[in-house]
């Protein structure tokens, strides 16, 4: 009975965690996607206030790339070590 417990709450955990995951790389994916975006959109002006927005979004843009590279080489080497 307790193997059975504990085999249950230790499927349970993998799976919320794989979903926890899962939410997070989507939030940072879509993130980068609204930065890089504002980046341009404000880049294009050559309005002074702009351009300050153009630097500050900068400093988000890196480390979402960053995190946007771990995806993509975990998702890699899951599928090749499948």
């Amino acid at each position: 009975m307790i193997i059975t417990t504990v085999t249950t709450v230790t499927t349970v955990t993998t799976i919320a965690a794989m979903g926890l995951t899962a939410a997070i790389s989507i939030a940072a994916i879509v993130s980068l996607i609204v930065f890089l975006t504002s980046k341009e959109l404000a880049g294009a002006s050559r309005s002074g206030t702009f351009l300050r927005i153009t630097k500050f979004v900068n400093v988000a843009i890196l480390p979402l790339v960053m995190a946007f590279a771990v995806i993509v080489a975990v998702k890699i080497a899951s599928i090749l070590l499948a």
